[in-house]
C-alpha cells in the first residue's frame, strides 16, 4: 500500500503488537513458537501527549512488567482475547527522547491519541502532539506515516464523539506533511461519516478496526467469550480482538466501498490464519494489518505475512 508515494507494504502490525520500538511485548515468549514478523510493516504502540499510567505497569524500558497482567484475558481455544490495558505509556515526549524510532530505517507507522474530555482540549493536545512530532521530523531516518487512534474502547470518553472530530483532525494532522490514517473501530463508526472522508485531501487512509468494547450489540457474548459479564468488568470492561471480528469488519469494509470509498483501507481484525488474509482482500481492503494472532496462534503468523504479500491489493 502506496502512501504519498511512500510504499508500507502489505500487511501492517497493529498498533502495539511490537510494542513501542519493535521490541514485541510477547517475542520472547513466543519465539520458540515460530513467531516472525519479517515482511510486516511496524506501528507503534499508541502513545499519549501526556504520561498515562493505564492498566499495564511498565518497566523503565517501556516494556510491561508482567505480559499476562490482570487487564488482559486470552481464551485461545475460542481464538479471542480482552484487554484493558488503557494506554499505558510514558508520554510521547518521553517515547521521542529515546532516539529509536529516528533510527528506524523502513518505512512505519507512529500511533498518537488525544485523551482529553471535550472536543476543544482533545483537539489542542493532537496539536501540541503534531507540532511535537514535527520538531524531531527532520531526525528521522526513515519515511513515516502517522496513525491517529480515534477509537479506542479503554479510555472512558463517548468515542461518537471523536467521529465528528475527524474533519478537524486531519486539518491539524496534515501540518505534519506524512502520510495520515485515522483508525476506527466498527462499533462507533457510521459508514455514512467515514464516506465523507473519501473528499477529505488530509485522509490518506484508514485503517479499521480497533477492538469491540465488551457488551457491543453486534456480538453475541455467550458465544464469543462464553460469558455475558466482562472479567475486566473493574476495569471498564475491556476491548475484544480476535475469531470474533474478522466477519464483522469484512462486511463494514464490504458496506463502506459499496458506498464508493475509494481510498485505501488497512482492514484488520480476527485474522488467524492465511485464508482469513482473503476475506479481507474480497471485501476491499488495500491490506490487512495483524494483532492478536501473535499471541493467539504465533506460529501460524510468517505464513499468514507471506499470503497478504503474494496478493495484488487495490
Amino acid at each position: 500500500m502506496k502512501l504519498r508515494g511512500i510504499d508500507f507494504g502489505n500487511v501492517f502490525g497493529a498498533s502495539g503488537v511490537q510494542g513501542f520500538f519493535g521490541e514485541g511485548w510477547f517475542h520472547k515468549i513466543w519465539k520458540p513458537f515460530g513467531l516472525d514478523f519479517t515482511g510486516m510493516t511496524f506501528v507503534a504502540k499508541t502513545a499519549t501527549l501526556l504520561p498515562r499510567k493505564g492498566n499495564m505497569s511498565l518497566t523503565r524500558h517501556y516494556t510491561p512488567r508482567n505480559p499476562f497482567s490482570g487487564c488482559v484475558k486470552i481464551k485461545p481455544l475460542r481464538g479471542v482475547m480482552l484487554n484493558s490495558i488503557g494506554l499505558s505509556n510514558p508520554g510521547l515526549g518521553a517515547l521521542l527522547g529515546t532516539g529509536r524510532w529516528q533510527k528506524r530505517t523502513k518505512p512505519f507507522l507512529l500511533s498518537i491519541m488525544s485523551l482529553a474530555d471535550t472536543s476543544k482540549k482533545r483537539l489542542e493536545e493532537l496539536r501540541l502532539m503534531v507540532e511535537t512530532i514535527g520538531f524531531a521530523k527532520d531526525s528521522f531516518s526513515a519515511p513515516f506515516g502517522l496513525q491517529i487512534n480515534l477509537s479506542c474502547p479503554n479510555t472512558g470518553h463517548d468515542p461518537h464523539e471523536l467521529i465528528g472530530e475527524s474533519a478537524k483532525v486531519l486539518e491539524i494532522a496534515t501540518s505534519l506533511g506524512v502520510p495520515v490514517m485515522p483508525k476506527y473501530s466498527i462499533a462507533s463508526a457510521p459508514i455514512q461519516a467515514i464516506r465523507e472522508l473519501n473528499n477529505h485531501s488530509g485522509c490518506d487512509a484508514i485503517c479499521v478496526s480497533n477492538t469491540l468494547p465488551f457488551g457491543w450489540q453486534g456480538v453475541d457474548w455467550r458465544s464469543a467469550w462464553g460469558n455475558e459479564t466482562s472479567p475486566l468488568a473493574k476495569l471498564g470492561g475491556g476491548g475484544l480482538s480476535g475469531k470474533t471480528l474478522r466477519p464483522l469488519v469484512c462486511e463494514w469494509i464490504a458496506r463502506l466501498r459499496d458506498a464508493e470509498f475509494t481510498k485505501p483501507i488497512n482492514g484488520g481484525g480476527g485474522i488467524l490464519c492465511p485464508e482469513d488474509v482473503k476475506h479481507y482482500h474480497n471485501a476491499g481492503a488495500s491490506s490487512v494489518f495483524l494483532g492478536s494472532v501473535a499471541v493467539l496462534r504465533p506460529w501460524r503468523v510468517k505464513a499468514i505475512i507471506n499470503q497478504a504479500n503474494n496478493l495484488n491489493w487495490r
